[in-house]
């Protein structure tokens, strides 16, 4: 039996592969799974292949192949016999979301769509997806359970919820699916190795690889958006996660797909909020380095608190997010101080 991993070789993808590799592992032999990835390599590359395999000592499989192609994904159901999915392949900008939209709604939505028919016409039922925070929209005060109304105030978010919605639609018409929507907050970190981590093309959109290629002299200075909001220092607070932290709650959301019946939305957060300047303050403490930065605008849209309720993780996956703040600030800055330029 084999888990196809889609968008394996992103951010999330590639840590979640390695927690993947480490669990199997420790299981009885008869249930060692084989790891199948599928990326089109529109954001990464496959010189995390090499880095998983110096982490693990393990080989992968991986497909160079696009989800929206519907050939090329049969193909690869026919000559694998999967038993679950993790879908993580998407674009993920919300500022190029805006600018971009049909992109986004292609690649994101009608992809997803064709991989879940592709995955009922060979009776694959089983899916973890990835899913985000975006979809409580503006208007739900934090904490943010999974109770709370959605909504979105961009494509990106958009595409979450409308493929959360097809996901939920689907598992009412065929009581067989098993899926998780794991709903991320703010992931952060890099692998303790320093040997994988986030790797955005050009400018980054999240705001800790923006620090640490400001500390590593590849960007001049951040921008902060706000800082008069109602919170501790005026600055927006989010809950940031370690992404290995958030790779194990895949593994979890896998094992127990099982007990899952139907299409269930989970958290996957902290339940602490951190502010931007909080941040860069403890960015500088870690690194030595000075951080510079400059106080711009409030952007359209932004929330100024923003963190999960996680209790529904501890209860249904056995879940917690274990790694702090500091922890997730020094793999971060391991990470891009030995790849200042990226893979």
């Amino acid at each position: 039996m084999s888990i196809l991993i889609t968008g394996g070789t992103g951010y999330i993808g590639s840590h979640t592969v390695v927690e993947l590799l480490n669990y199997f592992v420790e299981q009885p032999k008869e249930q060692i799974q084989k790891l199948i990835i599928v990326d089109n390599l529109s954001n990464s590359s496959t010189k995390v292949l090499d880095r998983i395999k110096l982490i693990t000592g393990k080989d992968i499989t991986f497909i160079e192949a696009d989800i929206c192609d519907k050939d090329a994904m049969n193909a690869i159901f026919s000559q694998y016999t999967i038993e679950a999915v993790i879908h993580f392949a998407g674009l993920k900008a919300v500022g190029e979301s805006s600018e971009i939209p049909l992109s986004y709604y292609h690649n994101n939505v009608s992809g997803s769509v064709t991989l879940l028919q592709v995955m009922a016409d060979h009776n694959v039922k089983k899916l973890v997806f990835s899913s985000s925070a975006t979809v409580y929209g503006e208007n739900n005060q934090s904490p943010l359970d999974e109770t709370m109304p959605t909504s979105a105030t961009n494509p990106y978010g958009m595409t979450k919820l409308m493929i959360e919605n097809i996901l939920f639609d689907l598992a009412k018409s065929d009581e067989q699916w098993s899926i998780a929507c794991l709903r991320y907050f703010n992931p952060i970190g890099a692998h303790q190795s320093g040997l994988i981590g986030e790797n955005p093309n050009g400018v980054p959109n999240n705001l800790l690889p923006y620090v640490a290629q400001v500390a590593v002299g590849r960007l001049a200075q951040l921008q902060v958006f706000g800082d008069d909001y109602d919170t501790v220092d005026g600055t927006g607070v989010r809950d940031y996660i370690h992404v290995v932290d958030l790779a194990l709650g895949h593994v979890k959301a896998l094992e127990k797909l099982n007990d899952i019946q139907g299409c269930k939305a989970i958290n996957l957060g902290t339940g602490n909020g951190t502010s931007v300047l909080e941040i860069v303050n403890k960015f500088k403490e870690v690194s030595s380095k000075d951080i510079a930065y400059h106080i711009a605008p409030r952007r359209a849209g932004d929330i100024a608190s923003v963190y999960a309720n996680a209790n529904l993780a501890n209860t249904m996956l056995e879940w917690y997010a274990e790694r702090d703040l500091r922890t997730m600030i020094e793999d971060t800055w391991r990470w891009q101080s030995k790849n200042p330029d990226g893979y």
